[in-house]
């Protein structure tokens, strides 16, 4: 089937992003993919707490989510929206959620992940990022079936964490997805190379739709993102690399394809137990 990345440069208003997103879409869906991914805080990406706490929305309430429900539906097509910041009841801080989700033809929500490990580190001496200070982690891996293959879901930061993905491969993932909000710093240095271990590891394919360029902020530190959206064969080879526009990339997911890449290596089954160190 064909599956298309949608390369967003995401603000800090989720009305102002949201007909752009519907826009990218849409053009994906008529150019015949049927599997449409869009990054990490497709609503809004903003460095300002009280920013968010003015604009994010609980899940059940959430413009982005409902209008793009009613759009994969409209358009009969899988839609991974890479995430949301969305406000939640479960933290008594009053932290966020930075929730994936996974829309069904029928725009149903087949599936939801919470992003589990949260980006707390000092980039350079001025670039500093501490994302627990925002939202709270989740604490349970997702893996969702389609009628294409099974789904792993994970969200940018999580890529760090290969442990991870062996569990969502080991439960039955063919798919990895990764959608991303990456630095420019650690994205130019990193990026491509974690992505293509995680596939070579699992023998899944990888898909990581990602945000791009200087970021609209109205409230807070603006904000740089790498772009640079990818998709990754079961063998590790870069099907897609999206560059720093904004817009959508098309391309084919073979199923045979996770099956040749485990025959030729199948390190999955070879997985042993041992103690220490």
């Amino acid at each position: 089937m064909k599956a298309a990345l949608v390369q967003l440069n995401s603000g800090d208003d989720p009305g102002a992003n949201l007909p752009v997103t519907q826009a990218h879409i849409a053009e994906a869906a008529a150019q015949g993919a049927g599997f449409v991914l869009t990054p990490e805080v497709t609503n809004c990406l903003s460095s300002s707490r009280s920013h968010q706490e003015a604009v994010l929305c609980h899940e059940a309430d959430d413009p982005t989510l409902a209008a793009l429900r009613v759009q994969a539906a409209a358009l009969d097509i899988w839609l991974l929206i890479g995430s949301l910041g969305l406000k939640t009841t479960d933290a008594a801080d009053g932290r966020f959620a930075n929730r994936s989700f996974l829309i069904g033809p029928d725009g149903g929500v087949v599936a939801r992940y919470d992003k589990i490990h949260m980006f707390d580190v000092q980039v350079t001496e001025t670039e500093t990022y501490r994302e627990s200070a925002g939202y709270r982690p989740g604490d349970r891996a997702v893996v969702a079936e389609t009628p294409f293959g099974a789904v792993g879901m994970s969200v940018c930061y999580d890529i760090r964490f290969p442990h991870l993905y062996q569990a969502l491969a080991r439960a039955g993932a063919r798919i990895l997805t990764i959608p991303a909000a990456f630095s420019p710093v650690t994205g130019a240095a990193h990026w491509q190379s974690l992505l293509r271990a995680r596939a070579i590891e699992t023998g899944c394919y990888v898909l990581a739709p990602a945000q791009t360029g200087t970021h609209d902020s109205h409230n807070g530190r603006p904000r740089r993102t790498y772009g640079h959206s990818m998709a990754i064969s079961p063998w590790g080879e870069v099907l897609v690399d999206a560059g720093t526009a904004p817009g959508i990339h098309i391309f084919d997911l073979d199923d045979r394809s996770v099956d040749e890449a485990r025959a030729r290596v199948p390190s999955l089954s070879h997985i042993r137990p041992f103690s220490g160190p």
